[in-house]
């Protein structure tokens, strides 16, 4: 159940396997997907199937902290943001976007990722992504990280991104929830990171 308010009309809470598996339903990118692009090398996502990569992330959520965290309208979860370890996303180790990063790839457990944004038809630019990143930050800070990275698009250069892509989230979302750009690895994408006790910003919903 919803564990606090976080945006008019939203509520969030650190994910359930039930309320995720009805979010992401059977259609669609998340059900393809299960959030496991990058807790997958590329040979181990070629080889997978949606069927494996859902049962994966189920696991996870038997593993330690849950995965992410979940708004809900109500009781009907409307948005996902997956954060966890940044060990547990072994892609990133060949990521072009981290090699930018001013700090290599570790399996420092106080280095958390969030690594990607689901949110209902609907209910896009509501806010809900605001409060997802808040519960997120939340969750990864009460559960032991000193800093949260981020890889997101940077929408005032690539303001052609397709929704493939903003998955990531925008540069502006994290800006306004007190996440400071560490590297630029390409056009249009950034690192970004927060530290253990930065303040929130505002900024516009998203």
């Amino acid at each position: 159940m919803p564990q606090h308010d976080a945006a008019p009309g939203v509520a969030t809470a650190p994910a359930s396997w039930a309320a995720v598996e009805q979010l992401f339903g059977t259609k669609g990118e998340p059900s393809r997907c299960w959030c496991r692009w990058f807790a997958l090398t590329g040979a181990e996502w070629k080889t997978s199937t949606p069927e494996n990569r859902k049962e994966q992330l189920k696991a996870a959520f038997s593993a330690g902290p849950a995965p992410g965290v979940l708004a809900f309208d109500g009781n009907r979860p409307i948005g996902w943001c997956a954060v966890e370890p940044r060990a547990n996303y072994p892609r990133l180790k060949k990521s072009h976007v981290l090699r930018g990063s001013k700090v290599g790839f570790g399996d420092e457990a106080n280095f958390w990722a969030v690594s990607c944004f689901v949110v209902a038809p609907g209910h896009r630019r509501s806010g809900v992504s605001s409060a997802l990143l808040a519960a997120a930050k939340e969750h990864a800070f009460g559960n032991g990280a000193d800093v949260i990275e981020a890889y997101p698009v940077d929408t005032a250069v690539r303001t052609k991104a397709t929704a493939a892509e903003l998955f990531h989230g925008t540069v502006s979302l994290f800006g306004a929830a007190g996440f400071s750009i560490v590297s630029r690895p390409s056009p249009g994408r950034a690192v970004m990171r927060c530290l253990a006790g930065t303040m929130t910003g505002g900024g516009a919903k998203q």
